[in-house]
């Protein structure tokens, strides 16, 4: 793979951590800023709605502008909301930081899928994908774990500090590896494309469908990822130093999925629905059944998270495939695709939890998407992926 996917994942190593930092911080920024928990919570919902929203609108905003300035410009303004919510003591400025945040943070990947799309072969989507979404995995592994850690010995503000620093190597790293006029249209593609002619892609059948069940698959993860420390320290009894050991378990997992997915989503993505997705949902089943088990949870963690990135990374390359005919928008279906599922996920799993499942009703939810995904894939299976030299159009 072409050194600048890998400078790009930088940048999205530190979006990503920034992402999923807030969900350790949100006591303490509540407490600093003299309001209640539940209004602190909004900031990730309005990081979530930034990013839905922003996708599209940032790459119809970016498509007439070379890749590198359009990425140098997001990771800029990224760094520059991050220095105003450290200095704020405003809780209104720092909602507002957030949802600007989560907008430059969508249109960054939307064009990065996009620019990925041109640094590889036509064939080879799948794993420019992978290495990309390799920097959110990593997030996970190590990024927030050490914000909360940070966040913990020098307060919430240093965090925040900490994001806008890891945003100048992927400055540095955008204008030092991605071409001054790299091309943003595949090879195979027409090079002048309208706007209109691009949003008209998202009437085939086919996009729409592979972007419904990526959503599905991500919303069933973050369902479950969202709501993991209750699992951990209520129905499996652990103390609360193992929730940022299950989180890492998670990632690690999501690293190895997202990794065997690259390897197989470009040759053999109906291989990957047909064998993961049912995988996936036994697993689900088994952490709901098992989740009180410390050993079986530790394991179950770290197999779904491997499962469900690589069955959803797979399920987001089919869409930059099925998108090839809108090369600077194609990028921001995928996007918005994940974070429809990551925004709606969680609201979906918070609804369950003061029913009789208590605590493990985010788990069956979860199980309730994937199996809702998977009676959609299945029979349509060859339809959605369609084998390696077959038309997919």
């Amino acid at each position: 793979m072409p050194l600048p996917l890998y400078l790009l994942a930088v940048a999205v190593f530190a979006m990503g951590t920034s992402e999923f930092m807030l969900a350790g911080l949100v006591p303490d920024i509540a407490a600093s800023l003299d309001v209640s928990v539940g209004a602190a919570g909004l900031l990730t919902s309005a990081f979530a709605v930034g990013m839905i929203v922003g996708a599209p609108l940032m790459a119809a905003l970016a498509r007439r502008w070379p890749a590198r300035a359009s990425l140098l410009g997001f990771v800029l303004v990224f760094a520059v909301v991050h220095v105003v919510g450290a200095l704020t003591t405003s809780f209104a400025v720092l909602l507002v930081t957030r949802v600007v945040a989560a907008g430059a943070n969508a249109g960054f990947l939307a064009v990065a899928l996009s620019t990925a799309a041109t640094l590889v072969a036509s064939d080879q989507k799948g794993r420019a994908l992978a290495v990309l979404l390799s920097g959110t995995t990593v997030a996970t592994i190590a990024g927030v774990p050490g914000g909360a850690v940070l966040g913990t010995v020098l307060g919430w503000r240093a965090t925040f500090w900490a994001i806008a620093l890891l945003c100048l190597p992927a400055a540095f790293g955008v204008v030092k590896g991605i071409p001054a006029r790299v091309g943003k249209t595949p090879r195979d593609t027409p090079a002048h494309s309208s706007l209109r002619d691009e949003i008209a892609q998202l009437a085939m059948p086919r996009l729409v469908l592979v972007m419904l069940l990526g959503a599905l698959v991500n919303a069933a993860t973050f369902a479950t990822f969202t709501f993991l420390a209750p699992i951990v320290t209520d129905t499996a009894g652990l103390g609360e130093l193992w929730v940022s050991v299950v989180l890492v378990l998670f990632g690690a997992g999501s690293f190895v999925g997202v990794t065997l997915a690259g390897r197989l989503s470009d040759q053999r993505p109906g291989t990957v629905i047909a064998v993961g997705g049912p995988l996936l949902l036994l697993g689900w089943v088994a952490l709901a059944t098992l989740a009180a088990q410390p050993v079986a949870l530790l394991l179950l963690v770290f197999v779904q998270g491997t499962l469900s990135f690589a069955l959803g990374s797979t399920l987001i390359a089919r869409v930059l495939y099925e998108a090839a005919g809108a090369p600077t928008m194609g990028g921001s279906y995928a996007t918005a695709a994940l974070n429809i599922g990551a925004a709606s996920g969680p609201v979906v799993a918070a609804a369950t939890l003061g029913t009789n499942a208590d605590d493990l009703g985010p788990v069956w939810v979860s199980g309730l998407l994937v199996t809702v995904a998977l009676l959609i894939a299945l029979p349509l299976r060859r339809f959605i992926a369609p084998r390696v030299g077959q038309a997919i159009r």
